[in-house]
């Protein structure tokens, strides 16, 4: 089995990451995602939304970094958890 190809991180299809709106629609849907994600966390710490949601803290802080992309499982986690809907769904 060959390694899976590795692939262009959010924050290098965005300028200023997360603060400017990404020309590539596939990022932009991410940098949605994190904006949301940082209002859910409000003054709350990585480790306490990853007490909370049962996400590592260190995939948590990769995705506001926008340095990986989040997977459903993840994503799932981070809402039940957070109870929060955080996923942006289609932007224009």
């Amino acid at each position: 089995m060959s390694p899976r190809p590795s692939r262009v991180t959010p924050h290098e299809l965005c300028v200023d990451w997360p603060g400017t709106r990404s020309n590539d629609p596939v990022a932009e849907i991410a940098r949605q995602f994190v904006l949301n994600l940082r209002g859910a966390m409000g003054s709350r710490s990585i480790r306490e939304v990853a007490r909370e949601t049962g996400v590592d803290r260190a995939s948590i802080g990769a995705l506001l970094n926008g340095l990986s992309w989040p997977d459903i499982a993840t994503l799932a986690k981070l809402e039940l958890g957070l109870k929060a809907s955080l996923w942006p769904g289609v932007v224009d």
